[in-house]
């Protein structure tokens, strides 16, 4: 079976003319023509009973050539583009911010599908999981501005196959306005679907937390995690000519149906940590204190006491409530 590639579409920027410079001639023809017309009715039969054809048509020429030319102008803001369509081909893109006039017949609105759709997907938007329709700029507009798509809570299995919550935010921005339009069929929808298709398959390539020995887990490797998700999404969105210029994780938890056992978890290794360093700091000082009495000569303890003396140390610095000591006020062995 043979199988064919869709080549990607490439911008191509052009200029068109200046706005200011076609007013004037624009109110020429919208003033002129009636002007004109009417002079052509009166004068006409004023002096030979019938109009002055030639100027009669030239004055509905006017006229509608003035009507046609008014669609012509357009402005763009700053960061902001408009494709150019003549009869279904591309002929550029217009980046200049400003007040423009160009031809009248280049496409100034959606096609009949992406109104289809739009429709379509605003009769959903009652159902459960639909998705509201995207808003559409007029007059074939795309903006250049950087955008913020804040991803919802994904309920996903990570490596170790454990369920949890993630969420991210992508800073993403139009580059190629002409794959946007034509390589994709909706660049904003497209951008939705694919970041959160990259979060998903993210999720799946790391643990949660407690990995392997120099293993980047979601939750300690937060940078190498970010990095990776740029990098995956910008694979993903080069088609429909988008830059990704950030990507980050805004939420990262346990399901709730796990999320208790994995907090007493938590609370066990917290504990057994705490443990082994008070054990270990114990253990330092009981073993100063006898390398101390017996470099100074305080005192001659035999095994039997030396043995009793550092159990009694390892209560009183290992035990979690006060301890109240027992003065001994005999002899030392009675």
């Amino acid at each position: 079976m043979k199988t064919t590639t869709q080549s990607p579409n490439k911008e191509r920027a052009v200029r068109v003319l200046n706005g200011w410079p076609m007013l004037p001639l624009e109110l020429l023809l919208i003033l002129g023509g009636p002007a004109l017309l009417i002079w052509s009715l009166a004068a006409g039969v004023q002096h030979q009973n019938q109009p002055y054809w030639l100027w009669f048509v030239a004055a509905i020429l006017m006229i509608i050539v003035g009507i046609v030319a008014l669609f012509g102008f357009f402005t763009l803001q700053p960061n902001e583009a408009r494709v150019l369509v003549l009869f279904g081909e591309y002929r550029g893109t217009v980046r200049r911010s400003g007040f423009h006039w160009g031809n009248p017949f280049y496409t100034n609105g959606q096609s009949m599908a992406m109104q289809f759709q739009a429709a379509a997907a605003a009769a959903k938007t009652g159902e459960k999981g639909a998705h509201a329709p995207t808003k559409k700029t007029s007059r074939m507009k795309i903006s250049l501005r950087a955008r913020n798509f804040n991803g919802d809570k994904l309920k996903v299995n990570d490596k170790r196959g454990n369920p949890i919550e993630i969420a991210a935010v992508v800073v993403w921005r139009v580059e190629d306005t002409a794959q946007a339009m034509f390589d994709v069929d909706d660049y904003e929808n497209y951008v939705t679907v694919q970041s959160e298709s990259a979060v998903r398959h993210l999720a799946s390539q790391y643990a949660y937390d407690h990995g392997e020995e120099n293993e980047t887990t979601l939750r300690s490797g937060m940078d190498e995690v970010s990095q990776a998700l740029t990098h995956e999404l910008q694979e993903r969105l080069n088609k429909a000519g988008v830059i990704v210029e950030e990507a980050r994780l805004t939420h990262l938890a346990y399901a709730p149906e796990i999320a208790q056992a994995m907090l007493r978890r938590q609370q066990a290794e917290a504990v057994i940590a705490a443990r082994q360093k008070i054990v270990h700091g114990a253990v330092s000082m009981v073993d100063m204190a006898l390398k101390e009495l017996a470099e100074k000569h305080v005192v001659a303890l035999d095994d039997e006491r030396r043995a009793a003396m550092v159990s009694n140390l390892m209560v009183v610095l290992c035990g979690e409530a006060e301890v109240h000591p027992v003065v001994n006020t005999g002899t030392l062995y009675s």
